[in-house]
Parts: C-alpha cells; sequence; structure tokens
C-alpha cells in the first residue's frame, strides 16, 4: 500500500449536503481499516461533534480539530497536542464583532460558546437533539464573551456572515494581526486561530506519532483551511465542490461530496 493514510475534512469533503457521510463513503472507509489503513479526521469542528462520526466509522485514529488547534486521542479522549489563542487576541476579535454587529462563536476544549442562537450554533444545537445523551455536546449561549474568555482556554473563533463583502473585509482587518491565522471554512464563516495553527502542521504531527511518511499521505478538502494539509500531503485532493483556490493547489480532483469523492479517492489510490 503506498499511501498509508487519509486525512480527510468534513464538512463539503466526507460529509454530503444533508451532513451525513454516504454509504459508500462508509464501505469504502470500513475496508480500508480492515486492510490495515489509517483514517483521520481533519475539521474546524470541536472534537466532541468530530468524535460522533469517528466512532461511527471505526477510526481510532486521532482527531485533528478547530483547524489543528487541538489534537485528541480517541481512546481516552486525552488531548495530545493544543495550541490556543490568547486573551488579548480573543479580545480584539470580540470587539471586532461587536463593532460590526457580526455574530460570533468559539470553542474551549470541550464548549461551544455564543452569544446568540444563530448560524453554526443553532445547528449543532438542532443536531445535539438527534444524537445518544453519551455524545452529547456542551453549547452555552452567554451574556458576555470576554468574561468567558477571562476564565476559559480558547482555541478557535469563528466569525459567520451572509455579507461576504463585509466578510472579506473583516479578515484584510484580522490578517494584519500577525500573531493569528485566519481561514475561511465555509463560503460565509471566517476561522481564527492562533499564529501556526493549521491543518497541515498537526497532520505532520500527526503521522510523525504515527511514523508515517509524508508522501504516504493523502489529504482531501474543499476550503480555505484545507490548502495547508493537501499542500503537505504526498498527494494533496480537492472535491469537485471545492473553492478554485483549493483546486488549483491540488495533485487531483475527486468528485463531489454529494457524489461519494472521498470513497473514490480510496479506491482509485489506496487498494
Amino acid at each position: 500500500m503506498k499511501y498509508k493514510l487519509i486525512v480527510t475534512d468534513m464538512d463539503g469533503t466526507l460529509l454530503n449536503s444533508q451532513g451525513n457521510v454516504s454509504d459508500e463513503n462508509k464501505k469504502a472507509m470500513k475496508k480500508l481499516l480492515e486492510r490495515g489503513g489509517h483514517i483521520a479526521i481533519a475539521t474546524g469542528r470541536i472534537y466532541t461533534t468530530a468524535k460522533v462520526y469517528a466512532k461511527h466509522l471505526g477510526i481510532v485514529t486521532p482527531i485533528i480539530c478547530c483547524n489543528g488547534a487541538v489534537v485528541k486521542d480517541l481512546r481516552d479522549d486525552k488531548k495530545i497536542y493544543g495550541n490556543p489563542i490568547s486573551k488579548e487576541d480573543s479580545y480584539k476579535i470580540i470587539d471586532i464583532c461587536r463593532e460590526h454587529d457580526l455574530y460570533f462563536h468559539f470553542y474551549s476544549e470541550d464548549t461551544i460558546f455564543g452569544e446568540r442562537m444563530e448560524y453554526k450554533i443553532l445547528y449543532f444545537s438542532e443536531w445535539a437533539k438527534t444524537i445518544k445523551e453519551e455524545d452529547t455536546i456542551k453549547i452555552k449561549i452567554i451574556k458576555d464573551s470576554r468574561e468567558i474568555v477571562e476564565r476559559e482556554i480558547i482555541y478557535k473563533f469563528s466569525i459567520q456572515t451572509d455579507d461576504i463583502k463585509l466578510l472579506d473585509q473583516i479578515a484584510e482587518i484580522l490578517n494584519k494581526e500577525k500573531t493569528i491565522e485566519v481561514r475561511k471554512s465555509l463560503t460565509n464563516m471566517l476561522d481564527i486561530m492562533n499564529s501556526g495553527v493549521s491543518k497541515g502542521n498537526a497532520v505532520k504531527k500527526l503521522a510523525d506519532s504515527l511514523g508515517i511518511k509524508r508522501e504516504e499521505i493523502i489529504a482531501v478538502g474543499d476550503n480555505e483551511n484545507d490548502i495547508s494539509m493537501i499542500e503537505y500531503a504526498g498527494l494533496g485532493v480537492a472535491m469537485a465542490n471545492a473553492e478554485e483556490k483549493v483546486k488549483k493547489i491540488a495533485d487531483y480532483i475527486t468528485d463531489t461530496n454529494d457524489n461519494d469523492g472521498v470513497a473514490k479517492v480510496i479506491y482509485k489510490f489506496m487498494f
């Protein structure tokens, strides 16, 4: 087996438009695990939401979450790696969002915090009602984000708006800060992490821990926050539904997330 590890993004990649893993993706991943291959999830999501899917798929490789700010072991839920965002930068992000009346939420190691029940936090709240009690994720609607930041370790902020022009302007403002990383994870969402945090760096740490070489890795994604791992991997794959900037740097373009794109990569390159 030339490639020993496939790392896949979740939203827009492993998950279809309905937020599910297709039967064909499940089948391909099951076969790969039976043959001794490694599968890892690298997501912008918090660990607890990614863990639900990993358990269902039989994945045992540690999960890369919060765009690489946190890596946790599925076997015991222990944190292998963490790179939080500073309190000073957190305050700046909160102030910018308030100035422009923008929705935002942020993650500690195990909780999603937000001041409004809108956008992604609303999605996670509704989704949480459909999962088993032992898989429940912590979601807290709060009054003052600055108070939470003062006492919690925070790993990622997300800003979401359908005003894409404004979102791009906010990205420009935030990109002037050299102590943070700013990436789009959805067309209408920015993710902000500590400087140096990326899926690519986390994939390297994970592969080193598994004794897997760079050239033995496949990375699959669809958006800007996946670029670093697509560039790092021996084979970087973009989904057919990926952003154009992702397709341009990829070595290979697979089918869409609604047409079993991840499964097709596994069948083509790992069997």
